[in-house]
């Protein structure tokens, strides 16, 4: 085989990112970083979300260009269906996550991707939102993310590297572990 042959490339350059974890091993402070997103309600059940700004590694930082979500509910629930639900948002983060680490993991353990699906789905009962009863959550009773990845790779491997993406994913601990989260009126 040549060298061309031999090269990865998932599209991750997994060298400037064991340089960023050197560099935040030496520098912690550094690693403390703080996403934002502005929503702005638009009417009904719709808003339009918006991020273009964050911190980390010490200052400021701008997106290359301001994303903007609009968010609503369905018609089913007598709404416009102007953009996702919010719940499909958290799906849409969940399984992002996940599919990204999976793209890093490949590069940096050496199997070249060819294609990765993923499907998610989250199952609730609206019985708990609505007020018709207290004892049903208002959240998702479960979610399930199934894959379908083919890649120059065991299945083992397949499966090693889905579970060290779920391991390292942000998203993933966010859902499965408790997050404080406060909300303030000004």
């Amino acid at each position: 085989m040549t060298e061309l042959e031999n090269t990865i490339d998932n599209g991750v350059n997994v060298d400037a990112l064991i340089g960023a974890r050197a560099a935040l091993t030496d520098a912690p402070d550094a690693a403390q970083f703080q996403w934002r997103a502005t929503c702005e309600w638009k009417g009904g059940t719709h808003s339009l979300s918006t991020v273009h700004g964050f911190s980390g590694l010490g200052d400021e930082h701008q997106h290359k260009t301001t994303f903007c979500f609009d968010a609503d509910h369905p018609e089913v629930f007598a709404s416009e269906d102007h953009g996702a639900t919010p719940v499909e948002f958290v799906l849409v983060g969940l399984v992002s996550c996940l599919t990204g680490g999976i793209a890093t993991i490949a590069q940096y353990r050496k199997i070249q991707l060819r294609s990765v699906i993923a499907t998610v789905e989250g199952n609730m009962n609206l019985q708990g939102i609505l007020g018709i009863d207290s004892k049903v959550r208002n959240g998702f009773n479960g979610i399930k993310v199934t894959y379908k990845i083919d890649a120059d790779a065991s299945e083992d491997d397949i499966r090693a590297l889905v579970a060290q993406s779920q391991k390292r994913s942000a998203v993933y601990d966010m859902l499965t572990s408790p997050t404080n989260v406060t909300v303030i009126v000004e």
